[in-house]
């Protein structure tokens, strides 16, 4: 562990993974909390509880803006966990001099995701700092939803299980890259930045088994697997060919040398189902975006592991990534 802060520690992989369990669980260490799912689960299974903080920069970016960013996070993280998001809260940090026109345009687009999602703010709390010591606008939120499907977790994958993405991956990320270079592309590339329980609704309605949920944030794909394969002691293989990315996605990680598996997400999920219900759950996905694929299978082959395999045969490991890869992303 460094003597000091880094912006890698914030980056979703293998650096913010040291951090929180050699600083914040050293001290807040509890059953609840060993879990580490996207919310805890409480009340006797009743309730699903989680919390965010968003300091993305741009603050408005294609498809989206931070105040949309920050109520799809925290209900997509109680989603996550079956759960119907229903009450959260707000609280923002404003650096003196920020446009009232464009907080009013941040919290008409949360109020907006509110709506998607059936869910209120009842609670917040407003801070006004001098000028330079935010950066704009920070935003936090906590959100609690009542649990609709139980049984949801990162340790239940057993061999011969099937893995899913929901979508194409890596458009957040590559999104915010672009607007933050001022990259002009040639394309109608934005953020995949979207409330995700009607999606997972229609999972639950179809009768799918739901092993596993997790949404793809920072650190990509690559980290829920290598946290599912960790979680479950069990060896997560996939199909590189598999990995649907868009082609503006695939060109901004040629240019920076990144893996569109690694970028962030923001309306992206991986779903585990067992074998017999793959093909069943891939219809599903598929009625919501044209990209859905299975990408994976579970096996024994090197627990705690995810094996990448690629289109020429070979194979090798996909580790969780590592450096500040796009910091301030959400």
């Amino acid at each position: 562990m460094t003597k000091t802060i880094t912006l890698a520690h914030g980056n979703g992989g293998e650096e913010n993974n040291e951090l929180i369990k050699k600083v914040f669980y050293k001290h807040f260490e509890n059953d609840i909390l060993a879990k580490s799912e996207d919310a805890a689960v409480i009340e006797d299974g009743k309730l699903a509880f989680t919390t965010d903080s968003f300091t993305v920069s741009p603050l408005f970016f294609p498809g989206g803006d931070i105040g949309k960013l920050a109520v799809c996070g925290t209900c997509n993280d109680l989603a996550m966990m079956g759960a119907k998001p229903k009450y959260l809260t707000c609280s923002v940090i404003i650096e003196e001099g920020f446009s009232t026109r464009e907080l009013e345009k941040i919290v008409k687009s949360m109020k907006a995701e509110l709506d998607i999602n059936g869910a209120i703010v009842v609670s917040g709390d407003t801070k006004v700092v001098p000028k330079g010591a935010v950066d704009k606008i920070f935003i936090n939120t906590t959100g609690i939803g009542s649990i609709e499907y139980k049984g949801i977790t990162a340790s239940g994958l057993k061999e011969g299980m099937s893995i899913l993405v929901s979508r194409d991956v890596g458009a957040h990320g590559a999104t915010i890259f672009a607007a933050r270079e001022g990259i002009e592309l040639e394309s109608t590339l934005k953020t995949d930045c979207a409330s995700l329980y009607p999606e997972i609704k229609k999972l639950i309605d179809a009768g799918i088994g739901i092993v596993a949920l997790r949404d793809a944030t920072r650190g990509g794909v690559s980290a829920v697997l290598n946290e599912w394969a960790k979680s479950s002691d069990i060896c997560v293989e996939v199909n590189e060919e598999s990995i649907p990315v868009q082609e503006e996605v695939r060109g901004i990680c040629e240019m920076l040398g990144f893996e569109a598996v690694d970028l962030a997400n923001e309306g992206t999920f991986v779903l585990c189902v067992n074998k017999e219900d793959e093909d069943k759950a891939l219809k599903v996905l598929l009625e919501m975006h044209t990209t859905a694929r299975i990408i994976a299978s579970v096996s024994e082959q090197y627990k705690g592991k995810v094996i990448l395999n690629s289109t020429w045969g070979t194979k090798r490991f996909l580790d969780l990534p590592t450096g500040e890869l796009l910091p301030r992303i959400c």
